[in-house]
């Protein structure tokens, strides 16, 4: 398999290289060459799959030879060693849990098997790769604790000082080791910004081979296709139509489940569900893409202005406005109504959402199901994560899981930072 770049000014690369890259000379989106639907009997017989044989069967193509079967089973039993339940909410509803992994959030995944495939790359070159990745929430947890004492490999993750929550930061704050993290005064965009203008520095990159761990990158961007599989295989039973409500931000996630659709999962429609960062939403309603600086929310893992994934998605319908409306809606909504929509839930049916599954859930409410259609929203990350804003808005307590509990005591340890220039004096010492 060969990657390109989404502005054609790059040579094509192998899996490897994309992944060691991450962002193309020319500074667009890797993007595979071509997409191969798998046989039909492969979901016809889905149901008799185990996790690590689905998970190998709709990612190997687009590793190629480069990491033996053999090894990439064992990547996989590594990465998905934890469940990925559909809970049923209401007749027609239900949601995808997908925060059961080390740091309770659906990046876990991802940020594992980009570690375990970078490891592999790595594993005869004394060469070390600095991961340099930008968080607007769950990504700086789940790539620190992949990466943690993965051999060659230094992470260096940039997140918004005061804008990510109280567990969320201690996640990336408290692990030490191989990793650092740089508490940047300002926005998430700031963080991605300075990330992406460090990838394009030769002089930094003479000096440090850098690659980025966010869905930018094609070894974090891809696995998270597993995640609609998994579902589909739990829900093929109910013989209805599916419609997943894709919690957005960067649109990694649910551009992820375009794939696996294209790999010929069935899936009626898919609905991204933003908060008020709603440039998306926007070029749905008038073609016209119009990125603005986000804005703070309490869904703050999806405060993304200039969603870097939505080439990709666009890329996925070949760049056919009329062909990209016929699958896929956006629909935004503001703090209020995620609140209102978390008591919703909890009140009808005792599900405690977060406040980003809570928006999933609002986008299928805005879909309208019909009557042979079942709608799954994701839970990307476990409430406790946002344990202030879903303990006051539901008038409830949580407990803390153990995963939480073991960095609830431990010092914060971050580099304060708010221009570009004390990031590269950083990467340079």
């Amino acid at each position: 398999m060969q990657y390109y770049s989404l502005h054609n000014n790059a040579p094509k690369v192998p899996f490897s290289e994309a992944v060691i890259k991450g962002l193309a000379p020319d500074k667009g989106l890797y993007f595979p060459e071509s997409i191969t639907p798998l046989p039909s009997s492969f979901f016809d017989n889905i149901e008799h799959l185990d996790t690590i044989e689905i998970g190998f069967q709709t990612i190997k193509q687009f590793v190629g030879d480069e990491i033996p079967d053999s090894e990439l089973k064992d990547i996989l039993r590594d990465v998905l060693s934890f469940d990925f339940p559909v809970i049923d909410i209401k007749e027609n509803i239900g949601t995808l849990e997908l925060f059961h992994g080390p740091t309770m959030a659906f990046k876990d995944v991802g940020a594992r098997f980009m570690a375990r495939c970078l490891e592999y790359f790595n594993r005869t070159n004394d060469n070390k790769v600095t991961v340099l990745v930008a968080t607007s929430g769950d990504t700086g947890g789940a790539v620190a604790q992949g990466f943690l004492g993965v051999k060659g490999v230094d992470v260096v993750i940039l997140y918004p000082s005061g804008k990510v929550s109280d567990i969320q930061e201690r996640q990336l704050t408290t692990l030490g080791q191989n990793i650092t993290a740089l508490e940047v005064d300002g926005v998430f965009d700031d963080c991605q910004d300075m990330v992406k203008k460090a990838f394009l520095d030769k002089s930094i990159t003479d000096h440090r081979q850098l690659t980025s761990a966010n869905s930018i990158n094609i070894a974090r961007w891809l696995p998270q296709l597993f995640y609609f599989v998994f579902a589909y295989k739990q829900l093929k039973s109910k013989g209805k139509d599916i419609v997943f409500s894709v919690p957005s931000g960067n649109f990694g996630n649910i551009c992820a489940g375009i794939v696996a659709h294209k790999l010929g999962l069935p899936v009626k429609h898919f609905v991204a569900a933003t908060n008020v960062n709603d440039t998306v939403v926007r070029y749905m309603n008038t073609e016209n893409y119009d990125p603005k600086p986000s804005k703070a929310t309490i869904s703050n893992a999806m405060d993304v202005g200039n969603p870097s994934n939505f080439i990709r998605i666009q890329q996925l319908f070949n760049n056919n406005f009329e062909s990209l409306k016929s699958s896929f809606s956006a629909y935004s909504f503001n703090d209020q109504s995620t609140k209102q929509a978390m008591k919703e839930v909890y009140q009808e049916t005792k599900y405690i959402a977060d406040p980003h599954g809570a928006v999933g859930y609002l986008g299928l409410k805005e879909y309208n199901l019909k009557e042979n259609e079942y709608g799954v929203f994701l839970e990307t990350a476990h409430p406790v994560k946002f344990l202030d804003i879903v303990e006051e808005t539901l008038d409830t307590k949580i407990s803390i899981p153990p995963q939480i509990q073991k960095v609830m005591n431990k010092k914060k340890v971050s580099i304060k930072t708010n221009d570009y220039n004390k990031l590269k004096e950083f990467l340079l010492s």
